[in-house]
């Protein structure tokens, strides 16, 4: 029995102040994510959609809202979905720009493979793998999608795919409002694509 589960990264933010927004509530999909999440939906409108998942976050919401109206569904709440935590969260955290200059800050640096800083990667991957699995099981011999975060959503696909789960964030394969795709064969899982059906963004702008 095939089933897809799809890991959608939510559409680009409206963030004027260009901060690490993290798990901080109000923040929006701008104009361009709403288009985003529209173009992903029109890619999806001819799949076999059943579920349609999403983080708690109301960027994640209003990214799944147009797939879910196309496909007759309501979004369902997953909290393993949510973005990592991150002790940098709202603050401006660019290189040479905001906490990073500031030598209060730069303990929290120091160990980058767990990291120091935030969630620690393996425990995003076992909580996303929990997220997959439930969508997984509730799709059976069809497809759900489930929207997320950049770094939740690549940490599993590192997982998933056997590689160490620290990297270097400027080179994630993860753009705004793509799609990560895992096919699965009844329980086990024989393929993961990747696509982006609303176009390639920057992986280096993370607070996009």
């Amino acid at each position: 029995m095939k089933t897809i589960v799809h890991m959608m990264r939510h559409g680009e933010v409206h963030n004027p102040e260009g901060i690490l927004y993290g798990r901080l509530p109000g923040f929006r999909l701008a104009e361009n994510g709403r288009d985003q999440a529209q173009r992903v939906s029109d890619a999806l409108a001819d799949h076999d959609i059943t579920h349609v998942f999403a983080s708690p976050l109301q960027r994640a919401q209003e990214t799944a809202t147009p797939i879910a109206s196309s496909h007759g569904l309501r979004i369902e709440t997953i909290d393993n979905l949510i973005e990592a935590g991150n002790q940098f969260e709202g603050l401006r955290v660019a290189v040479g720009d905001g906490a990073l200059r500031q030598p209060r800050h730069w303990p929290k640096l120091r160990n980058p493979f767990t990291p120091s800083w935030g969630e620690p990667y393996i425990n995003i991957a076992h909580r996303m793998l929990g997220a997959a699995n439930e969508a997984r099981d509730a799709a059976r011999g069809h497809e759900a999608v489930c929207v997320s975060h950049q770094l939740p959503v690549y940490t599993l696909r590192r997982f998933l795919e056997g590689r160490r789960l620290w990297h270097d964030p400027r080179i994630r394969q993860c753009s705004l409002a793509s799609l990560t795709s895992l096919v699965y064969d009844d329980d086990e899982l024989v393929d993961i694509v990747y696509s982006e059906p609303a176009g390639a963004s920057d992986p280096r702008i993370t607070g996009a």
